[in-house]
């Protein structure tokens, strides 16, 4: 294992999650050069396991992401540490700039560095994210089943969030805080499943040496729970993308803001692709694994298309040659 930089790469893969990891596997193995540069922050680093990934069902998310890298590096792929701060268009492709200092220049660029979560200002709140502070009832909810759960209303999703947890457990709170105004047809619905609404801002995560003990109202109210699930603002991880003319736009449910790309990982910008939660706001961790399988081969094809019509060029470059040496003088 080498933390070392060639000069050149056919595809530099900006991320080591599982997006990324799968997409360098596919590459690998197509005989590609490749780097996978990694900043070493996860989103999921606070979970205790990865869950509804077929095969690997509570595995911690170090120790599959620890086997992700030697499967690329298997097959000659590199992952190296490093913090991705600029990427700017050369003749050929990119030139990639890290943190520290170091460049290196690709053919091709996989963004795949994710988002960061931007949790509502309640105090405790951020301290206990990833483990009685959730968000999604599929990464999280048969851990948290039939427990106290309480759910913020923070946005547009959080309607959609509560009747999801309130399939998990029978004692679900929905408290106001500062999401949008319930309608009568909202409410209606939230009590038709027993859920009880809560008014009011939530202050505080309150907290003793077991967990969670209750959320506390701007009133002073304390309402006892034991879970806490919460919509968050996702924010695409790429401001290096800046400079290429594809910065992060507000994403069109007004869940937060991603790197645009189609069904294969392509963006707007020639040569460069996304996969995963950087352009997938809300895809799992066997979501982004695919995306990131689907954009590594679109991206050999890609090449392989640029070869071809190399070849093409040089052959008929060679064929004009040898006419023009052997015309009669």
């Amino acid at each position: 294992m080498t933390e070392q930089l060639e000069n050149d790469y056919d595809v530099v893969v900006a991320g080591g999650g599982a997006a990324g990891l799968n997409g360098a596997l596919m590459l690998a193995r197509s005989r590609r050069t490749v780097v996978v540069i990694d900043a070493g922050a996860p989103r999921n680093a606070p979970a205790d396991g990865v869950h509804g990934l077929l095969g690997h069902d509570g595995r911690p998310p170090a120790e599959l992401l620890a086997l992700g890298r030697e499967e690329v590096r298997r097959y000659g792929g590199q992952v190296v540490s490093g913090e991705i701060t600029t990427a700017t268009r050369t003749e050929d492709g990119f030139t990639i700039g890290l943190a520290d200092g170091r460049t290196v220049r690709a053919r091709r660029l996989l963004v795949t560095t994710g988002l960061t979560d931007e949790l509502p200002d309640i105090a405790g709140l951020r301290e206990r994210w990833g483990r009685d502070v959730v968000h999604c009832p599929y990464c999280h909810g048969w851990e948290v089943r039939d427990r106290a759960i309480g759910v913020l209303n923070t946005g547009p999703m959080s309607m959609h969030q509560v009747q999801l947890f309130r399939q998990l457990s029978d004692d679900v709170v929905f408290f106001t805080h500062t999401g949008p105004e319930l309608g009568p047809d909202e409410l209606e619905r939230l009590a038709a499943r027993g859920i009880r609404v809560v008014t009011g801002k939530v202050t505080t995560v309150e907290a003793g040496g077991a967990g969670i003990t209750g959320l506390r109202l701007a009133d002073g109210t304390v309402v006892p729970r034991e879970i806490v699930a919460t919509g968050t603002r996702m924010v695409a991880r790429a401001g290096f993308l800046d400079d290429l003319g594809l910065p992060a736009v507000d994403h069109p449910a007004g869940v937060g803001r991603y790197i645009p790309a189609d069904a294969t990982g392509r963006t707007e910008v020639p040569g460069v692709w996304a996969a995963g939660n950087v352009t997938e706001l809300t895809a799992q961790v066997g979501a982004s694994a695919a995306a990131g399988a689907m954009a590594g081969a679109q991206i050999n094809a890609d090449l392989v298309d640029e070869e071809v019509q190399k070849a093409v060029a040089d052959r008929a470059s060679r064929s004009a040659n040898v006419e023009q040496v052997t015309l009669p003088g």
